[in-house]
């Protein structure tokens, strides 16, 4: 089936000739223990998880947001958290079911499921593959037991290289996420890490530099981190040892074999649309005349008690005409290859001219590229990406 065509908006309002690819994000909020780093909407397991009446939950906030969605297909589903893999490969299988029964998912839909290695067990996996996942996500962080301490993980290093060994007898589509720039770790120390991810043989690695983020404990007690060029340089070379190693560096913190880019987060980066799920979880999604945002209530309990009647969703607001320029080069200047120029117009439904004061500043300055085709950060703008998004502000 393919993604509905829209009609003309009303004079002054925005016009969008074809809706976005749309995808699906599903948040399962708990965790087994909270990281002193993590800003996500995770929280505790204390007791037994509620596994079926979340599951409920997320059926009945889908089917209240199916109207928002008519006509459309599911191009990526994306289960997120907290740590999706405390759930049982029962509760996995049940949920892409009623997905399934509810909207149109076709065969190859990219299904994800993020895991911590502190969750693995082979026939559970197994289970989870059966299921319909065909995309794994393992938080590794660090093949260091120090660092690994250090980040408030409840997994060794012995653990994780154990879960990717269970994770490759079952799924060829696998990312390993990994950190630098951790508490006293070393540019030698933070090389190790991504080497040995590189030699697992994985299609996908994701790198992060650990920041200090607000409303986390590090934030609040902060560690002492490598100085700035010692990061700095920690970057360089990480980027470096991955293009050795035949990763493509295609967004800020992403790296992919040929082929084997994330479908879903390619389309955030590409102001796609995505129907979120779950307590906490946000959403976007595109309308013949408007662009709207949505979030859902925080806290599992309350979501859990709102989803049911139709009441999950706290925040909900209309994109403005000024917002949308900023909204979607904040996801599209991640892509270090960039977007097509034709790509602003069709997902905003604004002209390019909109931006184009601000366009040129950022190409003065020399922190993007562009011809009449593409637009892109340049070296330097992937380096001083905030100050080059800041052009873009209302």
């Amino acid at each position: 089936m393919p993604d509905a065509k829209v009609a003309l908006a009303r004079p002054g309002e925005i016009r969008l000739e074809a809706l976005p690819p749309l995808s699906l994000y599903v948040h399962m909020p708990w965790c087994v223990r909270k990281c002193p780093y993590c800003d996500f909407n995770s929280h505790e397991q204390k007791g037994d998880l509620p596994e079926d009446a979340y599951c409920a939950a997320l059926v009945a906030d889908l089917e209240h947001a199916l109207p928002w969605v008519w006509g459309r297909r599911v191009h990526s589903i994306f289960f997120g958290g907290g740590t999706p893999s405390l759930f049982s490969a029962r509760s996995i299988d049940r949920l892409l079911s009623d997905i399934r029964s509810r909207i149109p998912v076709p065969a190859d839909t990219e299904v994800t499921l993020e895991a911590n290695p502190g969750t693995f067990e082979a026939q559970k996996f197994r289970d989870f593959r059966a299921a319909g996942v065909n995309r794994l996500s393992i938080g590794i962080q660090s093949f260091n037991d120090a660092h690994l301490k250090a980040l408030g993980r409840i997994h060794g290093a012995d653990e994780a290289r154990r879960a990717i060994e269970i994770a490759q007898k079952n799924f060829d589509n696998i990312n390993l996420d990994l950190m630098y720039g951790l508490p006293a770790q070393t540019i030698a120390q933070a090389l190790d890490d991504i080497g040995e991810g590189i030699r697992w043989g994985t299609a996908h690695l994701s790198a992060y530099q650990l920041t200090l983020e607000p409303n986390t404990v590090f934030y609040s007690h902060p560690p002492k981190l490598p100085a700035h060029d010692a990061a700095a340089e920690m970057q360089e070379r990480v980027e470096e040892l991955l293009a050795a190693a035949g990763f493509g560096h295609y967004e800020t913190s992403a790296f992919a074999q040929p082929g084997r880019r994330s479908r879903h987060n390619l389309n955030y980066w590409q102001f796609g649309d995505y129907l979120g799920l779950g307590a906490g979880a946000h959403g976007k999604i595109s309308f013949p005349d408007r662009i709207e945002r949505h979030a859902r209530a925080k806290q599992p309990r309350e979501y859990m008690a709102m989803a049911p009647q139709g009441r999950s969703i706290v925040e909900h607001r209309v994109v403005g005409r000024a917002d949308l320029p900023f909204e979607f080069m904040l996801n599209a200047l991640r892509l270090v290859d960039g977007v097509p120029v034709a790509l602003f117009r069709e997902r905003t439904g604004l002209e390019i001219a909109a931006i184009e004061p601000a366009l040129a500043r950022a190409e003065a300055l020399g922190l993007l590229e562009r011809d009449w085709r593409a637009m892109r950060p340049s070296a330097k703008g992937q380096r001083f990406l905030n100050e080059l998004l800041e052009l873009f502000l209302p």
